[in-house]
């Protein structure tokens, strides 16, 4: 079964918490804080790998989760990393976001992947937060919630050559005749349901071929079966088209034929109508024929399209049309290597990081600070800990959001929410010796660190 199109949702590892503790030892005053931090959840990622030929794994299970950070514990014991979750695609598969249709990437290459979900920051531990003032800090940060999505993967395939016609020109045939492929044959339309893709040798030159579901017209507005499959021409270095020269599909005239799939492949994607492309009149050993393809060999010589009598039957003047479309495919990859010479291996999600934020004015009446820098102190802060909340009104007044909130009118007891967490207004002087010692919340352990890895399970 072939699939070439998968939705699945996806959900990286939360951030392990971080811990607050003391040391403990006898003969040891004032041993101080050792709260280690909690462990990065994993992430998910994409990658690409040409032992995977379709996406049917994908309609099966459509969840996928990856393992979640270890919690920090005392004498600075860091929590564990979640392990990654690996999910192998097909060469050629493009990854958009299901919900706002925004491009992701395009995993063409052995090897390539995409972190399509981030797993969460770990929770420091209460010894980041010691300051001259404050040499007991009796609060740590929660872990940070991971990214999830859906994604939408769709399969194009990796084709140097594509067979593209109506139905029943003998696309399959031609495949069968040029490679190992073995695809259905047989004389009514729409017997290919699937593509297929066949490896031809030309001489000193091999190259892949794809034979697509015939298409008609209207096929890129959604008529036919080829029209599920246009996307697999996208990849293509050359298109060849091949013409009925019996007319014996809907008894079509050859040249109405030619436009009328030019026209197709053109509304699908504009790039398609300057793709390069070799025009072959199939079914040359049927009587009566010379005539259709002396006016397909007129048309491509006035266009400066290379033109091809054929028999898939009897393999007549197929020598000539492989060893040509070696030579002209072995050009335009060699073109398209040395243009795409400096592409990334690997894509690196970016999570969004930008200290920028807003203020909105709710129906209520209050105030809502929106930025996912400013909702991530919120998220990962122990709203019930006093102390951790003196902390955060102190990390949210050197971020400047105070101060915004105070020049959009808010006053004492206007209700502001973060978050989803609602919070009282209240301007409280802070002096610059306490912002002095607000640590960065970029500040994060690094897998590797000479300090001691729990292994353990978290504890709920």
């Amino acid at each position: 079964m072939f699939v070439d199109e998968a939705k699945i949702y996806v959900r990286a590892g939360d951030g392990g918490a971080g811990c607050k503790s003391f040391r403990r030892e006898a003969y040891v005053p004032k041993g101080g804080p050792d709260g280690g931090d909690g462990g990065r959840g994993g992430n998910v990622i994409l990658r690409a790998d040409g032992a995977v030929s379709t996406l049917l794994d994908y309609r099966y299970i459509r969840h996928y989760k990856a393992e979640r950070g270890i919690h920090g514990k005392g004498s600075m014991r860091h929590g564990a990393w979640g392990d990654d979750l690996i999910l192998p695609v097909p060469l050629g598969t493009v990854v958009r976001d299901d919900n706002t249709g925004e491009f992701l990437a395009d995993l063409t290459h052995q090897g390539q992947e995409l972190i399509i979900a981030e797993g969460g920051r770990g929770g420091r531990g209460n010894i980041h937060f010691v300051t001259p003032t404050k040499r007991a800090p009796a609060f740590a940060e929660l872990g940070e919630p991971a990214e999830e999505r859906w994604v939408t993967l769709e399969m194009k395939l990796l084709a140097d050559a594509a067979l593209v016609g109506f139905p029943s020109v003998g696309k399959s045939s031609l495949i069968a005749r040029m490679s190992a492929a073995r695809p259905k044959i047989a004389d009514y339309p729409f017997t290919t349901l699937a593509p297929n893709l066949g490896v031809v040798k030309a001489g000193n030159n091999s190259f892949v071929v794809a034979d697509v579901p015939g298409l008609i017209e209207g096929a890129s507005e959604g008529k036919g079966l080829g029209h599920a499959f246009l996307r697999h021409i996208e990849r293509t270095a050359l298109i060849i088209h091949v013409v009925d020269l019996t007319g014996s599909y809907d008894e079509r005239d050859v040249l109405e034929d030619i436009a009328v799939i030019d026209g197709e492949l053109e509304s699908h994607a504009k790039e398609l109508a300057a793709r390069p492309r070799v025009l072959v009149g199939n079914k040359i050993d049927v009587a009566h024929t010379a005539e259709a393809s002396a006016r397909v060999r007129a048309f491509a010589e006035e266009h400066e399209i290379p033109y091809f009598e054929v028999s898939a039957v009897t393999g007549q003047g197929m020598d000539a049309l492989v060893l040509r479309v070696g030579e002209m495919v072995h050009g335009l990859r060699a073109k398209i290597v040395e243009e795409a010479s400096s592409a990334e291996v690997r894509y690196v999600h970016t999570p969004v990081r930008e200290r920028s934020f807003e203020v909105k004015r709710t129906d209520s009446g209050g105030y809502e600070v929106v930025g996912r820098s400013i909702e991530r102190m919120v998220i990962m802060t122990e709203i019930g800990n006093d102390e951790a909340l003196a902390f955060l009104q102190k990390r949210l007044v050197k971020a400047g959001v105070e101060k915004a909130l105070a020049e959009a009118g808010a006053v004492d007891g206007d209700e502001i929410t973060i978050a989803g967490v609602t919070f009282e207004f209240e301007g409280v002087p802070v002096t610059d010796e306490e912002l002095e010692f607000i640590e960065d919340d970029e500040i994060e352990i690094v897998e590797g660190d000479e300090v001691p890895i729990i292994e353990d399970e978290p504890t709920e």
